[in-house]
């Protein structure tokens, strides 16, 4: 009776060791290696759908209590304070998301790109910056969808590539405040040493603590894209406004990039591993062969695809006007 008890205590000793070390393994390879990997993109876009304006979008950001944001860029053992601001061109909006890392320099962190394609229709995707998240690396809201099986029985569940699903965003709270007709253009009004009063930076927690809070609350609304569909967003950022970077950042990284570099070369992309398990629906190019149909949820329109588819606290929290310079109010260089 005792060797049964003692066999049984060792297999579950041993199960759970296995189970242990295989969970250690499948959240390391959820890493990228770089800075991205403590500003989870999912996570944000969770923030902004439930807010009702950029200035409560970029509060939220800035809550140690929604987890989302992680960053210490320069360093010093705080979490980072990211500003947004907004630049709009007719009916795109290119919200940049902005972290000021001195008093001389900002960088970038990432871009929500929003495009209005209807009268009450509109989509989104937000891409991470290249210094902190490496090449084309691009989430968005997803659209649970049933399991499509085949054969003469569901049972079977053989599943075929589920359809590409555009999500509406209308029906976000600050999709409508950005289109309204007396939006006026936000451009947050802090920078580097001028902080809110309400704001407190905090001591980063460890990447795995960080990785998996975000993995289990924000993760499975989102996936990873493999294309830009917001082109005109997206094409007013780079062609037009330009993207703020740091030297500085840019040198302490240059270590992780170069391993980054080696195991992704260029043209093999990025999307479905790193900054976490967000569900990947459409595994493959991501490009969009078929046409658009219009869905029961919320204005879902659905594309089925021929493939598979702190600033830190510095000086203290000094109320100050708007950044000299627009948004790059850190005097971040530009490309």
């Amino acid at each position: 009776m005792n060797i049964r008890r003692l066999s049984l205590l060792l297999a579950i000793v041993l199960l759970g060791g296995f189970s242990a070390r295989a969970q250690d393994s499948s959240t390391a390879e959820d890493s990228l290696g770089l800075p991205g990997d403590n500003l989870d993109l999912a996570g944000v876009l969770e923030l902004f759908k439930k807010a009702e304006s950029l200035e409560a979008f970029e509060k939220a950001l800035n809550e140690e209590s929604n987890q989302v944001n992680n960053l210490d860029l320069n360093n010093d053992d705080k979490t980072d304070y990211i500003r947004v601001v907004d630049e709009m061109q007719n009916d795109t909006h290119a919200i940049i998301l902005q972290v000021p890392v001195s008093a001389t320099e900002s960088q970038d962190v990432a871009l929500i790109a929003i495009e209005k394609n209807g009268a009450e229709s509109a989509q989104l995707q937000i891409i991470g910056d290249e210094e902190l998240y490496g090449e084309n690396y691009i989430v968005e809201p997803q659209e649970e969808t049933e399991k499509r099986t085949k054969g003469p029985s569901p049972e079977l569940g053989i599943e075929y590539p589920a359809p590409i699903i555009i999500v509406n965003v209308w029906g976000w709270p600050g999709i409508r405040w950005v289109y309204a007709p007396r939006y006026v253009r936000w451009v947050s009004p802090w920078r580097w040493a001028y902080y809110p009063p309400w704001w407190r930076p905090w001591r980063p927690v460890m990447w795995r603590v960080h990785h998996h809070h975000c993995m289990t609350h924000y993760h499975p609304y989102y996936r990873h894209a493999h294309t830009v569909r917001v082109v005109h967003a997206h094409g007013h950022y780079h062609g037009h406004v330009h993207r703020t970077h740091s030297a500085v950042v840019h040198n302490h990284y240059a270590p992780h990039h170069a391993r980054y570099q080696a195991n992704h070369p260029r043209g093999r992309g990025q999307q479905g591993g790193g900054n976490g398990n967000v569900k990947a629906r459409d595994r493959g190019t991501g490009q969009a062969t078929g046409r658009q149909q219009q869905g029961n949820k919320g204005g879902v329109n659905k594309q089925k695809s021929g493939q598979k588819a702190s600033p830190k606290s510095g000086g203290g929290h000094k109320q100050g006007g708007a950044p000299k310079g627009g948004r790059g109010g850190g005097g971040g260089k530009r490309k």
